[in-house]
């Protein structure tokens, strides 16, 4: 008697466990699934945007401006903008110092600069306008004009640091860059590509 209930119990165990068991897998597979999606979802969210890193100036040494920041630290050569400031400042990142601090050099006079003064992360380096409509312009460092005639029209920019084209894409072939100015063109012509001094000092190998 008590091997036949034995009998019918086990039986009816493994009939209940082969009823529940895919019930379960396909309940809770779906639940999974929901969990890992929101939960990458979320990280995507919490990822700060490129340019939206705030700092603010600890020290100001000449041209030298050291600026902390709460979160990530913006890469090297990254341009940086001094917030509430006229005229306009910009900062170039040239070192990490660690404790979320970076040592940046000003590309403008810094009189007037504050311990705790914001400063944005632009989130790239120092870009200025390129192309036809700036030929015959003047521009600073920063890529504003700088010789009164008013901005230049043109949304194409370039950042001042790229890396060098491969060896497959440089021209062997020397060319003369026409100047206009005769005397140059005639007595010491400029080669496309090289560098020479043309405005200096005495004895500074122009």
């Amino acid at each position: 008697m008590l091997n036949a209930l034995s009998r019918a119990a086990i039986g009816a165990l493994k009939a209940s466990k082969s009823n529940l068991t895919p019930k379960i897998v396909q309940n809770e597979l779906p639940k999974a699934m929901v969990a890992t999606t929101s939960t990458s979802n979320n990280k995507a969210a919490v990822k700060p945007k490129a340019g939206t890193s705030q700092g603010r100036i600890v020290a100001v040494i000449g041209a030298v401006v050291d600026v902390q920041f709460d979160e990530e630290l913006p890469p090297i050569l990254n341009a940086l903008e001094v917030q509430n400031r006229s005229p306009r400042l910009v900062l170039e990142v040239a070192q990490h110092l660690g404790e979320n601090t970076v040592r940046t050099i000003a590309m403008d006079g810094t009189e007037g600069l504050v311990r705790g003064q914001e400063v944005l992360d632009c989130g790239s380096p120092i870009r200025i306008p390129v192309g036809a409509e700036t030929l015959g312009r003047i521009i600073n460092v920063i890529g504003e004009p700088i010789d009164e005639r008013g901005p230049i029209d043109t949304d194409k920019t370039a950042p001042i640091h790229a890396e060098a084209p491969p060896f497959v894409e440089m021209s062997v072939e020397q060319e003369i860059l026409v100047t206009g100015i005769k005397v140059v063109d005639l007595l010491a012509p400029y080669v496309k590509g090289g560098k020479i001094g043309l405005f200096g000092g005495a004895g500074v190998g122009k």
